[in-house]
């Protein structure tokens, strides 16, 4: 009797076992639903999507543009080679032990900076690509800019510290193929001069002269006009950490700034401050 009365008790709270007495009804979730009206305007029209464009995607600066099969050389070429990964180096310095530690390269500081934007001077980017064109080989660039602890760890020698690798005025570099013709190369640099319109009427840029002096590290006398310095090192010379490649290979340096009409000259602050660390 009393498992029977138990039942019929629950049937009186649960819904789902009521009898369908009142099927008709709304159901429960229906007694919540609230909606509203749409309205629509007169002459209302619905607006067409356009067709989706596919865009090219850009390209990174070492693939902007090609001179014939190479890569148009751009300041990204330029970045400090410098690696945490370089292992430590020691030399002497007045007959004390100097231990020298590599940095971070390119992702830890920047180039050199020009109205707050990276900058290497023009005329060096200008130079390596006019090679390439005529060429048709690829230029090489073994040291652009160096941060003042990569240049140390590269040459910790004292003529080395005062550096225009440090002002992204420096590039040294080789041409693939033409390894051990660099003076073919000399005679490339002086005809950009010869051929480029800036530079017509602009004796000082047009006559290269040789420099005589002793106080330079190569034994082949370097070239030079106002705007630049040409020094060529032979496969036993100028070998540094970025250049342990056999064979000889160029520097040019700027020694003037058309932009600013000014000499470009090491400073301590410009070497040290003019770029910005990650």
């Amino acid at each position: 009797m009393f498992p029977y009365l138990f039942l019929g008790s629950l049937a009186l709270f649960c819904p789902a076992c009521s009898s369908n007495d009142n099927a008709d009804a709304p159901s429960p979730g229906k007694l919540y639903q609230k909606g509203e009206y749409i309205y629509r305007i007169h002459n209302e029209t619905l607006f067409n999507i356009p067709a989706a464009q596919t865009q090219s995607q850009e390209l990174y600066p070492w693939e902007e543009k090609h001179i014939g099969e190479h890569s148009k050389i751009t300041k990204e070429f330029f970045r400090c080679k410098g690696g945490n990964l370089n292992p430590m180096r020691t030399t002497q310095e007045k007959g004390e032990l100097v231990r020298c530690f590599d940095c971070g390269g390119a992702e830890k500081h920047s180039l050199p900076l020009r109205d707050n934007k990276e900058f290497i001077y023009p005329i060096l980017l200008e130079l390596v690509n006019y090679i390439q064109t005529k060429t048709q080989k690829k230029v090489v660039i073994t040291s652009g800019h160096r941060c003042p602890e990569h240049n140390v760890y590269v040459d910790p020698s004292p003529s080395n510290r005062y550096s225009k690798h440090m002002l992204g005025a420096e590039v040294s570099f080789y041409v693939q193929g033409m390894e051990h013709r660099p003076e073919e190369i000399v005679k490339y640099i002086q005809e950009y001069y010869k051929i480029t319109p800036k530079y017509q009427g602009r004796k000082e840029c047009l006559e290269f002269a040789r420099y005589e002096k002793e106080d330079v590290n190569v034994s082949i006398p370097p070239w030079y006009n106002k705007e630049i310095f040409i020094k060529l090192y032979k496969p036993k010379e100028g070998r540094n950490f970025d250049n342990r490649h056999p064979y000889p290979y160029l520097s040019i340096q700027v020694r003037f700034d058309y932009d600013l009409q000014e000499k470009v000259v090491y400073s301590w602050d410009k070497a040290n401050h003019n770029y910005h660390r990650h």
